[in-house]
């Protein structure tokens, strides 16, 4: 069965359930979006490492990391391999070099261990025929010039970002530095992810 390969297009506070977040998965050769519903620390545990955060302790998905790389076994690939019910079902290709294996994980362990193992995640076109989501796949075709605009508004609305953004808005960059260092002394990791945010978008592009 033909593999499709994802990547990692967003991570928001989901409106529809509270503590929950949204992970948005892309195919990185077509328009599908793959939403997916994760936890909090799971949640922070990408953002950090995208964000490339240190913790001052390392999370779960750190230890697991630095355990993998203590016995030379590394991850492979991520593979989410089926969907029942609403649930998506991931495995973790792994290696010491001369044994290949599969451990199944939940999908938000599997992409926490991607992202820090620098691996590709895949997918099966009958997940994203049945769960993918097309982003003005119509428009799109009538507006050709426009794509990446359209891709971009259609993105954002997707993702919907739902978070005290707002109020960091009204800070001065001397107000976010310093929540920023409170944020991370308190290992609330999320909260840092959107601070630095906001501190990124007032650079100068």
């Amino acid at each position: 069965m033909k593999k499709k390969r994802l990547e990692i297009v967003g991570l928001s506070y989901s409106q529809t359930q509270s503590g929950a977040y949204a992970l948005v998965l892309g195919e990185t050769k077509g328009k599908r979006r793959l939403p997916i519903i994760i936890g909090g620390f799971e949640a922070q545990a990408i953002a950090i490492e995208l964000e490339k955060m240190t913790p001052s302790r390392p999370l779960t998905h750190d230890l697991f990391k630095n355990l993998a790389d203590s016995f030379a076994i590394r991850v492979k690939e991520v593979l989410i391999y089926d969907l029942i019910e609403g649930i998506f079902f991931a495995r973790l290709i792994c290696d010491n070099g001369t044994i290949e294996g599969e451990i199944d994980a939940r999908t938000s362990d599997a992409i926490a261990l991607a992202v820090r193992f620098e691996c590709p995640v895949y997918t099966y076109e009958f997940i994203l025929s049945e769960a993918g989501i097309v982003l003005d796949d119509e428009q799109d075709a009538v507006d050709g010039d426009e794509e990446d605009e359209l891709s971009a508004e259609d993105e954002e609305e997707l993702l919907a970002e739902v978070t005290s953004g707002n109020d960091f808005q009204r800070k001065t960059e001397k107000e976010l530095e310093d929540m920023l260092s409170k944020a991370l002394e308190e290992e609330n990791y999320e909260k840092a992810s959107r601070i630095r945010d906001e501190l990124n978008k007032r650079k100068p592009q």
